[in-house]
C-alpha cells in the first residue's frame, strides 16, 4: 500500500515574472512524496502526475458577450484540483508551472 504526502513550499507563493492573460491561471503542482509500506521511496519517473496545485497568479478574467469582465473563480493561494492533462507546462526560473484555463479547474480544496 502506498502512502502519499503533499507538501507546499514557500517558493510556490513567491511572485513570478509571468502574468496570465484572460481567463488563464498559473499554478504550481504540489509535490508528492510516495513511498511503499516498507519505506522504499519511488523515483520521480515512477510517480504519477499530481492533479492538485496551488494558484500562483490569476489573469483578469474573460470578457463576456456584453463586454463586461467575468470574475475568476479562484484567487492566489487557493489549492485546486485540475484536469489531469490540462494546461501548458512551462519552466520559469528553474521552477515548473502549468498555465491553464479557469474552466480546467475542477474544484477548490479546503
Amino acid at each position: 500500500m502506498m502512502q502519499q504526502e503533499e507538501t507546499v513550499n514557500n517558493a510556490q507563493m513567491k511572485p513570478t515574472k509571468l502574468k496570465p492573460l484572460g481567463n488563464r491561471v498559473l499554478v504550481k503542482r504540489t509535490e508528492q512524496e510516495e513511498s511503499l509500506k516498507g519505506g522504499i521511496i519511488l523515483p520521480d519517473s515512477a510517480k504519477k502526475k499530481q492533479e492538485t496545485a496551488v494558484v500562483v497568479s490569476v489573469g483578469p478574467g474573460a470578457t463576456g458577450k456584453d463586454g463586461k469582465l467575468l470574475p475568476m473563480s479562484v484567487q492566489v493561494g487557493d489549492r485546486v484540483l485540475m484536469d489531469k492533462y490540462a494546461g501548458q507546462e512551462v519552466l520559469l526560473d528553474d521552477e515548473e508551472y502549468v498555465i491553464l484555463r479557469d474552466d480546467d479547474i475542477i474544484a477548490i480544496l479546503n
